[in-house]
């Protein structure tokens, strides 16, 4: 019987996810070529937290670390509006640093990064009905803080 290659279904998202994961993987192991090849030229970024925690930044520009160096290690890659080119990333590193990326794609490279740092979150998508509300196609972020008792974080609430 003769083998035949079959390539694995893939889909837009499916790809998106998975050039994210290379991304964190190729700036772990600081391979530029591929970060390059990822992420666009012009991509437009916007921060949310300390400023001296603009760690992706100094990655994806090749500015010198901070005093502090610092690895992106994600806990959960996500699609998160299929049909939109928007990923999701979001990690933490002890009980004080919480970070989200929300990464846009557009034929598979990154033309803008919002990142939000030393924040909880979770995703619930309001468009659903899930507490009665219509906002049509949006989804909604809303920050939930880890520790409510002794937690000082931010709330946060983002519409993609």
């Amino acid at each position: 019987m003769e083998a035949h290659n079959v390539e694995p279904l893939t889909t837009p998202e499916i790809k998106n996810q998975g050039n994210i994961e290379l991304l964190y993987r190729a700036l772990q192991q600081g391979d530029a070529s591929t970060v390059a090849k990822l992420v666009a030229s012009d991509v437009e970024w916007w921060f949310h937290g300390p400023h001296n925690c603009q760690h992706m930044m100094r990655l994806l520009t090749g500015q010198p670390p901070s005093q502090v160096s610092f690895r992106f290690e994600p806990s959960s890659v996500q699609v998160v509006v299929p049909g939109h080119g928007c990923v999701i990333a979001e990690g933490w590193e002890g009980s004080h640093v919480y970070w989200v990326h929300v990464w846009k794609l557009e034929d598979g490279v990154v033309t803008e990064l919002r990142e939000y740092f030393n924040t909880w979150i979770t995703v619930t998508d309001y468009s659903r009905g899930a507490i009665g509300w219509d906002m049509g196609r949006c989804t909604v972020w809303e920050s939930v803080q880890r520790d409510l008792a002794r937690g000082s974080l931010p709330c946060l609430l983002l519409a993609i």
